[in-house]
């Protein structure tokens, strides 16, 4: 059993990760910020020096939902990154799902809330509109476009593609990048289903819970969700909420450790620990050596107490 970790642009811990015995590669999600001045050539071609032998993952935004600039409540508006269609008066999910708010109106990719959120709003932040007749225009992003063709450059040849949802998605992908390695981001009622009825290993696939918890009819939905999903490929990667605990202490709670040990009876090989527990040095290395400690119980060693 192995984990990827997301590292930010400019980690300064990230050889600290590398090094770690549990760490099999890391993801750079491509929402956060890169200095203007910088290259993606030359950001990509610096975080393939730190993964060395390790694989080095491109998790791109692709129909995500995500705030474009800032957006001050109440009564405000929120400039999207994709044109949208929905029904409303429509709920809206902020904040990992701690936050939601009632969209009145919908002009293209402009959301006109009811009074909320009752904080600043700003870019990168990801929303969650469950509703069935939600439409989101388009796939990739611009932004994703170039990171697709900087990676062409430097040979970095592992993406990941969030919302994936149609066959369609990974033909598009293929088509640019010809031969790179793909994930499929599993995050929503739309994607379960196109895994259920139509998906014919054109792709890797993860259980992206971030989202998918969120994005389902019903919570409890998420446990028939993991199953499915490694059911349909055993190599699966089952990514975030996993020991989220540590980013609030460097103790883990006793759920976080029966959900991790939960995964790893259901079959779950593969790891992916998410932007929030990954920000800082701390949280993140005691996270990988409990990781790693319960990897080693299902290797055939036996803890002992002490």
């Amino acid at each position: 059993m192995k984990a990827i970790v997301t590292v930010a642009p400019y980690c300064p811990y990230i050889d600290e990760i590398v090094a770690h015995p549990a760490v099999s590669g890391i993801r750079l999600n491509t929402a956060m910020s890169v200095e203007k001045n910088t290259s993606l050539e030359d950001l990509l071609k610096s975080l393939q020096d730190h993964a060395g032998d390790k694989d080095l993952w491109i998790d791109l935004k692709c129909r995500q939902l995500r705030v474009q600039g800032y957006w001050t409540p109440p009564y405000t508006e929120i400039e999207l990154s994709h044109k949208i269609k929905v029904k409303t008066p429509v709920t809206a999910y902020f904040n990992d799902g701690n936050q939601k708010e009632t969209i009145l109106k919908v002009e293209e990719n402009r959301l006109y809330m009811q009074s909320g959120p009752r904080r600043v709003v700003g870019p990168g932040e990801a929303v969650n509109i469950p509703d069935h007749s939600l439409e989101i225009e388009g796939f990739f992003t611009d932004t994703d476009k170039k990171y697709i063709e900087a990676g062409k450059k430097v040979n970095a040849n592992k993406y990941m593609l969030s919302f994936v949802e149609k066959k369609e998605d990974i033909d598009s992908f293929k088509k640019i990048y010809p031969g790179a390695e793909i994930l499929a981001k599993i995050e929503s009622r739309k994607g379960i289903n196109y895994i259920k009825n139509e998906w014919k290993n054109e792709s890797g696939l993860m259980t992206a819970r971030g989202d998918l918890f969120l994005e389902l009819k019903m919570p409890h939905y998420i446990i028939e969700a993991q199953e499915l999903i490694l059911k349909k490929d055993k190599n699966a990667v089952i990514a975030s909420r996993i020991l989220e605990s540590f980013d609030e202490s460097l103790e883990p709670s006793c759920s976080d450790i029966n959900d991790l040990d939960n995964l790893m009876r259901m079959g779950y090989k593969r790891f992916m620990f998410g932007d929030k527990l990954c920000m800082h040095r701390n949280s993140i290395i005691s996270a990988l050596n409990l990781f790693y400690e319960m990897t080693e119980r299902y290797g055939g060693k036996k803890w002992k107490e002490n």
